[in-house]
């Protein structure tokens, strides 16, 4: 039965995140005539709402600061924190060689621009091949207004990653938020200039309101992509839910359907179509088959529109997945009122705040990576250790100096202005003693009573010999130089006495379709499906471990140019 199409295309791209936009405009560079589509009314996915961190080894903006790195530092850094038998080594060789190719083409070839994180460590430095800076680059800050009207459809930061106060929100880079977030020495002076420059942008003022015209993190990285497609003329449609994938008598993708503005669609895709739909945060039920326990879709500070819809029509056609009981883990709160979760990595990092379980206990180091963190609630959880939701104990000199998810510092959110709503057991406890803090919120007392006498004597000895905070240099970056002998460490001693419970969360599922070193999405007897491909947060995760601050990013991009190059035929 032949189809009926209401539109043709060479490439049909499926979402609209780092990685589906480096793949339409590949494409198009490759001479092919392509189309992005969208489900929901912003453009961006997850990415927009990310630090847009982009983890690529020997990339060029490191290799011009002189970093010390090299292929092989590289290979044997990835083989370190990569399960062992899980990964094809064929697919992170093809990373490994081709991800600053990548960066080259879009640096020469479009307004995508990075910057160099020298400082930035690996998340595992200690490990063979590891570093303490030059892997991972950050969007290059961008004025929203070259965006024009377009600029209302990008969507937001994730307000983990801007400063808000009422209708205030103002942007700040990954290095200007290092400081920022933490508090650290020279945050206030930052915040000066930076609030000065906001509040007196009239002209933005007046047409945007409260929106702020300098872009950075995940919304710079794809406003540059953005404006890179226009450049080109690529249609992008937002409103537009890809439902499933039109194959032929041979199983070839031959197209999609989707629902444009209601209205169900027929789309002919002549080369090829690419899957960039994101992962199955939002999907309970898949949530359920697949991660895990305990899991929920509310708890999830991913895009609210993630729920499988690419896995899902390539299950149909027989395709292969793997790791699917994995993701970019992250604690999140429940703000109160707000839908989804808030994310919780710098936070908990700093000096003066511990994790503790039901029993009053800590189970990890608060301060390395958040997808390490997490995944040791949920080994710990699943051998009975009671500390899914855990709950995040700090005093009043914490409370005045450093901001803890959306609650500001003291300083500057003294309690009396802090929302009623949010003064909940179930997000945000005070008490005049740890004892009545234990006990507001359903935590054993003597457990507690024990944990604040070991880290008080911790942070005088400057060392962690339960869990060995402080000890690593991705444990520091988020410390407080100031702060001695561990920038990690601090006590627990001044009343009031706060608790903020955390969940186990994530940034996005980080299991899927199982592509090939050309993007090619695979069968279950290892075959490419014809003119089918994929990249992002909808195929399994390229590095599981998250060996560093955009390592998602970086294989999305990476394996949609090589899409790209596949399908067109491209020798950039």
């Amino acid at each position: 039965m032949s189809t009926e199409w209401n539109f043709e295309y060479d490439v049909v791209v499926v979402g609209s995140g780092n990685g589906a936009l480096t793949a339409a405009l590949c494409s198009h560079d490759g001479g092919a005539k392509v189309l992005v589509i969208e489900k929901s009314s912003q453009l961006g996915g997850t990415s927009a709402s990310s630090g847009g961190g982009v983890w690529i080894p020997n990339n060029r903006y490191a290799v011009a600061a002189g970093a010390d790195d090299s292929i092989q530092d590289a290979r044997d850094y990835i083989a370190s924190v990569s399960p062992e038998g899980k990964i094809n080594p064929e697919l992170i060789e093809t990373y490994i060689q081709e991800g600053p190719r990548m960066v080259d083409y879009l640096h020469s070839n479009s307004r995508v621009k990075y910057l160099n994180l020298p400082h930035y460590p690996d998340y595992f430095p200690d490990n063979k091949g590891g570093k303490a800076g030059n892997r991972s680059m950050e969007p290059e800050p961008i004025a929203g207004t070259y965006l024009g009207e377009d600029l209302k459809l990008l969507r937001d930061q994730h307000p983990q990653t801007t400063f808000r106060m009422g209708p205030i929100t103002m942007n700040f880079t990954q290095v200007e938020g290092q400081l920022l977030l933490g508090a650290l020495p020279g945050w206030k002076k930052l915040f000066a200039k930076l609030f000065t420059k906001y509040i007196l942008d009239l002209p933005m003022r007046l047409k945007w309101g409260w929106k702020d015209r300098r872009l950075t993190m995940g919304n710079a990285g794809i406003a540059r992509l953005l404006l890179s497609l226009k450049d080109r003329k690529v249609p992008i449609w937002c409103n537009s839910a890809f439902t499933d994938l039109i194959t032929n008598e041979s199983n070839e993708v031959i197209g999609i359907k989707a629902i444009k503005y209601g209205e169900e669609i027929t789309i002919k895709a002549n080369k090829g179509v690419i899957l960039a739909s994101g992962g199955f945060e939002k999907d309970q039920a898949l949530r359920d088959q697949y991660l895990p326990k305990p899991t929920d879709a509310s708890w999830s500070a991913a895009n609210m529109h993630n729920t499988g819809d690419g896995l899902k029509a390539a299950l149909k056609l027989g395709a292969k997945t793997h790791q699917m009981d994995w993701g970019w883990w992250s604690t999140t709160m429940k703000v109160p009122g707000v839908e989804k979760g808030w994310l919780s990595m710098v936070d908990k990092s700093m000096p003066g705040n511990y994790t503790v379980n039901k029993n009053g206990l800590r189970f990890s180091n608060e301060s390395q990576n958040y997808v390490s963190f997490v995944s040791d609630m949920f080994r710990e959880y699943s051998e009975g250790n009671p500390c899914a939701p855990c709950y995040m104990i700090f005093d009043s000199n914490f409370r005045q100096n450093r901001p803890c998810g959306p609650l500001l510092q003291g300083s500057m959110q003294p309690d009396s202005r802090v929302p009623k709503e949010w003064w909940t057991p179930s997000f945000l406890t005070k008490a005049e003693s740890l004892e009545d803090l234990a006990i507001k919120v359903g935590i054993n007392v003597e457990g507690l009573l024990a944990t604040q006498q070991k880290v008080n004597e911790y942070s005088i000895t400057g060392k962690d010999p339960d869990f060995k905070r402080g000890d690593s240099v991705y444990d520091r970056y988020y410390g407080d130089p100031s702060v001695s002998p561990n920038p990690c460490l601090a006590p627990l001693e001044k009343a009031p006495f706060y608790c903020m419970v955390l969940y186990p969360g994530e940034m996005g599922t980080a299991g899927g379709l199982v592509i090939d070193t050309k993007g090619r999405v695979l069968d279950n007897d290892g075959l490419p499906i014809k003119n089918l491909y994929a990249c992002g947060n909808c195929t399994t995760a390229l590095l599981p471990k998250y060996p560093g601050p955009g390592s998602t990013l970086g294989p999305a991009m990476t394996f949609g140019y090589l899409a790209a190059r596949d399908i067109t035929g491209a020798n950039f």
